[in-house]
């Protein structure tokens, strides 16, 4: 069991009919819940089992080739996270993983320049394993085209026109993580990622065939959740939830860290728009709008409007040790 609803992205290809069943599915999965299992996606079975298979070399190669592109050479907080390294709601994150985005030039720094451009640049690959940025930039565009339709198709459900996002994603800023959980001895549920709400738009995780620990806030209790074979666990994170006034509702997520003697591989999408895009509001119809709840206000996280300052203040947060290292003038308030 899934523990959330499950969508067929393929009913878009499918009868007009079919197509206004998902878009109604995907209305009201992320209006009561946040969180669907996706299947019917796309995305070839073989890239899903080459991206695991380059995880587990990645995550065998010895310390040192994974220290050599350590995130805190990294300007841009791209690269190898040790374990422990990084951090949610200021408690060490029981993990370790490579970041990834889309590779680009660094932007040059001047005075007008947004603190958030330091978000864009080039990333760091490990040397003896040149198959990963392979896999990782097939696995960045693939998603791309599955994020395109979800917010396209979440638009319509909205009443909104199927383009109202594209302008925002005109230069996109995806995103990727691969991630390795161990298996940790503890008496109580051991934070292989603390409880959290996604930062951006939309989120699409893989996670390795059967593997639990993934959890759901809902009405107060915590759901497992177990994905179909081959699917994506979609979310929406918070500037979608602005975007709709809190009709589509970001959800707090944690996983838990597996039993000892294993370990859980998963592969986090993050579907970004442009770092200065600000997203638009939709102008919900009068019944959808009657069950927005307006936008959660926590004075511990506050929301920015434009997405790469959201973005950054995420970073900050998560990895104050590549603060110190690249960019000390941002230690104050972070």
């Amino acid at each position: 069991m899934s523990g959330i609803p499950v969508l067929d992205l393929s009913l878009l290809n499918g009868t007009p009919e079919q197509q206004a069943q998902f878009r109604d599915e995907l209305r009201r999965a992320t209006h009561e819940v946040g969180f669907f299992s996706l299947v019917g996606h796309g995305v070839p079975a073989e890239l899903i089992d080459r991206a695991y298979e380059v995880a587990r070399a990645f995550f065998a190669l010895p310390e040192s080739h994974k220290l050599a592109i350590e995130n805190v050479k990294s300007p841009h907080f791209r690269g190898y996270t040790r374990m422990g390294g990084e951090r949610t709601q200021g408690r060490v994150d029981i993990r370790e993983q490579i970041d990834i985005g889309a590779e680009r030039p660094a932007v040059p720094v001047g005075p007008d320049t947004p603190d958030y451009q330091v978000l864009q640049g080039p990333n760091l690959w490990p040397e003896a394993l040149p198959e990963l940025r392979e896999v990782a930039e097939e696995w960045i565009r693939r998603l791309d085209e599955v994020g395109t339709r979800l917010l396209r198709a979440w638009a319509e459900a909205l009443g909104a026109p199927s383009d109202t996002f594209d302008a925002a994603f005109a230069t996109p800023s995806p995103y990727m993580k691969i991630v390795r959980y161990p298996g940790v001895e503890a008496e109580q549920p051991a934070q292989g990622v603390g409880a959290h709400k996604d930062l951006g738009v939309l989120t699409l995780l893989s996670v390795e065939e059967g593997k639990a620990g993934l959890q759901v806030e809902k009405d107060g209790e915590w759901i497992d959740v177990t994905p179909p074979a081959g699917s994506f666990v979609v979310n929406i994170g918070e500037l979608l939830e602005i975007a709709t006034g809190g009709y589509l509702k970001a959800t707090l997520h944690r996983v838990v860290s597996p039993e000892p003697g294993t370990e859980r591989i998963s592969i986090p999408y993050f579907h970004g728009p442009s770092l200065d895009a600000t997203i638009p509001t939709i102008d919900l119809p009068p019944a959808l709008a009657a069950e927005a709840p307006g936008v959660t206000q926590d004075p511990a996280n506050p929301l920015h409007a434009v997405f790469g300052e959201n973005w950054l203040k995420s970073r900050l947060r998560a990895h104050p040790n590549v603060v110190e290292a690249q960019h000390p003038r941002l230690l104050v308030g972070a």
